[in-house]
This record gives C-alpha cells, sequence and structure tokens, in this order.
C-alpha cells in the first residue's frame, strides 16, 4: 500500500473517531443508542424469549388485564399480548429499516445520476417526481397498497416506491454542491470514470447528511406502517403488528386500555429512540447544525 492510501485511511479513521467521539459526548444521543440496541436484541431473539405460536393461539381468557401468567394481558381474543408485542417488533423493525433502505439506494443512485449528469435525465426525472409530489403521501401509498394487495411486503414496497423521491431530491442537491469542487474536477482531469467519481467521491462526502436524513426516515416509516395498519390497509391480522394490535384495540380503549397502551408505547419507544440517535448523529457529523 502506498503512503498516500496509508494516510488516507488514518486520516478516515481518525474523522470517525472524531465522530464518535461527539456523539458519546451527547447523553441523549447514547440513551436513544441504547434504547435502540435493546430494541434490536428483542425482535432478533423474539422466538427465545416467547414462541411465535404464543402470539397467535387463541384462548378463552379475553381481555385479561396484566397478571404473572399474562406479563401484559390478553387480546380481544385471549392472545398473549406480551408475545404480540415481542413478536410485533421485527415486523415494525422491519418494515421501518428495510423500506427506508430501499428508498435511500434507489433514490441516491437516481438523484447522483440525475446531480452529476444533469442535462435531459435530470429535467425528465426531476418532472416524473414533480408529479408524484403533487399526489398526496398518504393517498400514493393507500393506491398503491391497494393495487399491490394488503399484506406485509406489499406495505414494505409502497412505503419504498413513496420514499425515493424525498431521497432523490436530497441527494440531487447534494452532489449539485459537490460536483464542481476542486477533487471532483481533479479526478476528471486524470480520467476517472464517471462511475468511479460518482461512487468514490461524491457520494461518500455526501454521507454526513444522507445519515441524518436516514435516522430520521426510519422512525416516521415505522410510524407511518403502524398508521396504516390502524387504519386497516397495512399489516392485517393474525399477524402481530404493533399497528396492527391497536387497530383490533380500538373497541376495547375504555375497558382494556393495557390493550391499547403498552403497543402504543413500544411504537412510542422506538421512534424516540431512533429520533435522539439521529438528532446525536448530526451533531456529530456536523456540529454547526448544533443547536
Amino acid at each position: 500500500m502506498s503512503r498516500k492510501n496509508i494516510d488516507g485511511a488514518g486520516i478516515k479513521r481518525s474523522r470517525w473517531r472524531e465522530i464518535w467521539r461527539l456523539f458519546r459526548k451527547n447523553r441523549p444521543a447514547m440513551i436513544g443508542l441504547v434504547l435502540l440496541i435493546l430494541i434490536l436484541l428483542v425482535a432478533v431473539f423474539a422466538d427465545v424469549i416467547v414462541p411465535y405460536d404464543k402470539a397467535l393461539d387463541v384462548s378463552s381468557d379475553w381481555l385479561q388485564p396484566p397478571s404473572a401468567e399474562h406479563i401484559f394481558g390478553t387480546d380481544n381474543v385471549g392472545r398473549d399480548l406480551f408475545a404480540r408485542v415481542i413478536h410485533g417488533s421485527r415486523y415494525s423493525l422491519v418494515i421501518g429499516i428495510v423500506a427506508t433502505t430501499l428508498s435511500l439506494a434507489v433514490g441516491a443512485f437516481i438523484g447522483a445520476a440525475c446531480g452529476y449528469f444533469g442535462g435531459w435525465l435530470d429535467n425528465v426525472v426531476m418532472r416524473l417526481f414533480d408529479v408524484i409530489a403533487s399526489i398526496p403521501g398518504m393517498l400514493l401509498i393507500l393506491v398503491l397498497v391497494m393495487a399491490l394487495g394488503q399484506s406485509v411486503e406489499n406495505l414494505l414496497w409502497a412505503l419504498m416506491i413513496s420514499g425515493v423521491p424525498g431521497y432523490a431530491r436530497f441527494v440531487r442537491a447534494t452532489v449539485l454542491n459537490l460536483s464542481d469542487t476542486e477533487y471532483v474536477q481533479c479526478a476528471r482531469s486524470y480520467g476517472t470514470g464517471n462511475f468511479r467519481i460518482i461512487m468514490k467521491h461524491v457520494l461518500p462526502n455526501a454521507m454526513g447528511p444522507i445519515i441524518i436524513m436516514f435516522a430520521g426516515s426510519v422512525s416516521g416509516t415505522i410510524l407511518a406502517a403502524a398508521s396504516y395498519s390502524f387504519m386497516g390497509f397495512g399489516v392485517q391480522q393474525p399477524t402481530p403488528e404493533w399497528g396492527a394490535i391497536i387497530s383490533s384495540s380500538r373497541a376495547y380503549m375504555r375497558n382494556a386500555p393495557w390493550f391499547t397502551l403498552i403497543p402504543g408505547f413500544a411504537i412510542v419507544l422506538t421512534a424516540m429512540s431512533i429520533n435522539l440517535m439521529g438528532d446525536g448523529l448530526r451533531d456529530a457529523l456536523d456540529p454547526r447544525l448544533k443547536d
């Protein structure tokens, strides 16, 4: 390895160490990170904590309050609410993380291409996204879900498709600011290919704002998925997803408040942990943005 490459790698490691140092100093961000890690561990080891079958087993113990036998109580058909909330973490996190990641990947590729090349490609794609942006987001997702069918996979695809224009516009604006910088012009003068310039010089230098946007979008996608399931257009019963659980509790909010409050608290806790971590990343990646 050349001395230049070694120095470059050292600078990158030093930069990430500085980012981690600033992030650790942010107590709310560290609390959010710890909470998110715990929620992720619950989702990963859900089958170890409680069998999945218990989340689906119907019994005659309808709307039982929290007890030693049923820690979170039971739902309207006697299913164990603890098992349903634990396994619901998988569905909610997978939908939120996967849909946002796919939106980011597709949107970043399109936005980088439009911002770097410009011309007719930029005009055509941006006008298409203008048309999509003119459709209310909720209506767009509802139409996509109804067209594709109501299932976990189709809700994920609908959320992914609706998120692409936002990422594409964001990355395009960032790339436009970077495409005329000295290091990009230098790479062009050396005959470096366009794809390599985008992947090695443009996108890596845009990762800070992209990471910040990604962190905020994950919590928004989780909340959106829960909202559509609550309205009956997302995940359907008996699948244990947090929004679907709350949807089935609507008629029992007064007589069995735990049925609504516990999955609702799970959604709030997850969204809060991601938002706290996202704020910490924002401050660490660009201290100038700190309030």
